[in-house]
């Protein structure tokens, strides 16, 4: 080993198997940024975690809570936040300029059942959906919000240098 930390091997070898996505800006400036680079792989072990928790709730929440289908209303919308954390995953290790959207669109994922674990949650069960609003669901939220708004600081720097090369190749008019 060469000293790097085991992590920091796992990632490259990920960003080995999983190469930037092939769009035209990538080929200006692909985004090596340290969080980039550390998202894919760290979203998609998240969005994998989310699995079983999805099969725990389906089975264990009351079919009935003050509405219908109570259970599989949460099952589903974890699944969709999977899909979210799973998106900005694929779009992270791949650099693509979808990462800003799917980053913005899991931080609000992550914001509205930060909210509703909070304020559906009954009795003593409510302290830990605080604690778990506090130390996962909103740090997340804000990680994903600083990804897009990055995403797009990257985008803004590429279009600048799309348009130097192409000025570099007009002849120049008399």
């Amino acid at each position: 080993m060469n000293g790097d930390p085991v992590p920091e091997d796992l990632v490259e070898k990920l960003e080995q198997l999983v190469g930037p996505a092939p769009e035209p800006e990538n080929a200006v400036l692909v985004d090596d940024s340290r969080i980039v680079r550390w998202t894919g792989p760290v979203f998609a072990l998240f969005s994998v975690l989310l699995l079983p928790w999805i099969v725990y709730i389906a089975l264990s929440l009351p079919a009935r809570q003050l509405s219908p289908n109570y259970d599989i209303a949460w099952a589903g919308f974890d699944v969709l936040l999977s899909a979210g954390l799973a998106s900005t995953a694929y779009f992270a290790l791949r650099r693509s300029r979808y990462l800003s959207t799917a980053a913005a669109a899991t931080a609000t994922l992550l914001v509205v059942d930060a909210w509703f674990d909070c304020m559906t949650t009954p009795g003593r069960s409510r302290l830990e959906s605080i604690a778990a609003c506090l130390f996962v669901e909103l740090p997340l939220a804000a990680v994903c919000l600083w990804l897009s708004y990055h995403t797009h600081q990257i985008a803004e720097r590429r279009i600048v240098l799309l348009q130097r090369q192409r000025e570099r190749r007009r002849p120049a008019r008399r």
